[in-house]
């Protein structure tokens, strides 16, 4: 019997619902046995909801909506550099959406970066501490502009704070990446009480208290297959710099909001660009997949901390990675 002949028989027994539902089926099947054989050669194109081919060293984050912020968080910043904080910068919880995006797996580690700068495509920059210079330890001391440079040579881009928060908290607002369970050193890397870095002092130059990064992935991968979202090193993102959701109306909300001015310069009335993660050298409390800090965007002398970044590639900047693969 043909295809034909079996959708006939089952329209004669069934009613509109049915057979559309049937026709649907049929197609699906055909579709995924002509994949499985090899005669649809693309990856599919990802659509809300859905994932395609994941570039090489990325993890697909499917699109829809999530919580982004949290209606709990009490935490108060006194992080040096950062404007005093009257109330928690992560009001009020709110239901938002992206666009399916991919995401790096790891931070950009020194070696990646150098590959930059030895392109003539990202400016000299890196740690000032010493046993910070591995190849495989996260770049840090970077400026927002450098993250930005870095990830355009590798054809993506710095994600927006919306981006990297679905990233770490997934749709139900897990406080986490690894679900609600707080922080601890054998989920991040972070200070506890053994000191910095869960106890792992600087080796080289002075000051062994103040700890170190570690080579991205030490610790186990959390949510998409991401490693470090929170501890290691705090990362760069793209978005201006909001005392609150609240404040930021309508840039902060809605599909693939990025911020004020949509993250463009100048923004009058900001002056900082988002941070977020934690890292080695803050505790727990630092670490959620909520907690943003703001800084000057140009990491300048004065303003020196050693931030990394990762970067993120929508559905067509990772068509043209998949192509270069």
């Amino acid at each position: 019997m043909s295809e034909s002949d079996r959708v006939a028989g089952l329209e004669a027994d069934a009613g509109p619902v049915e057979v559309l539902l049937t026709q649907v089926w049929l197609v699906v099947v055909a579709v995924g046995m002509r994949w499985l054989s090899g005669a649809c050669m693309e990856p599919p194109v990802a659509a809300d909801g859905l994932c395609g081919v994941a570039p090489r060293n990325m993890s697909c984050v499917p699109g829809g909506p999530f919580l982004r912020g949290s209606n709990d968080d009490d935490h108060l910043c006194d992080q040096q550099g950062r404007p005093h904080m009257t109330s928690p910068d992560t009001h009020p919880e709110t239901m938002i959406s992206v666009s399916t995006f991919y995401m790096d797996r790891t931070e950009a580690t020194n070696s990646e970066y150098e590959s930059c700068v030895r392109a003539g495509k990202c400016a000299r920059a890196g740690p000032l501490y010493r046993d910070f210079g591995a190849p495989r330890q996260p770049v840090t001391g970077v400026s927002w502009f450098d993250a930005v440079s870095y990830c355009e040579f590798r054809g993506k881009h710095l994600p927006t704070e919306a981006e990297w928060e679905k990233a770490a908290r997934g749709t139900e607002g897990d406080k986490n990446p690894w679900g609600n369970q707080s922080a601890t050193c054998e989920r991040a890397v972070i200070q506890d009480e053994k000191g910095r870095s869960c106890g792992e002092k600087k080796r080289k130059g002075s000051s062994p208290d103040v700890g170190r990064v570690l080579d991205v992935g030490s610790r186990p991968a959390g949510r998409y297959g991401l490693y470090d979202m929170l501890g290691n090193a705090e990362e760069w993102v793209f978005d201006w710099y909001s005392p609150s959701y609240e404040s930021c109306g309508t840039a902060c909300t809605g599909n693939d909001p990025a911020g004020p001015c949509q993250g463009r310069s100048p923004c009058r009335g900001h002056t900082y660009r988002v941070v977020r993660g934690g890292s080695w050298y803050w505790p727990a409390s630092h670490a959620t997949g909520y907690h943003r800090r703001p800084h000057y965007p140009d990491n300048a002398p004065e303003h020196f901390h050693h931030f990394g970044f990762r970067c993120a590639a929508s559905e067509q900047e990772a068509r043209a990675l998949r192509d270069d693969d």
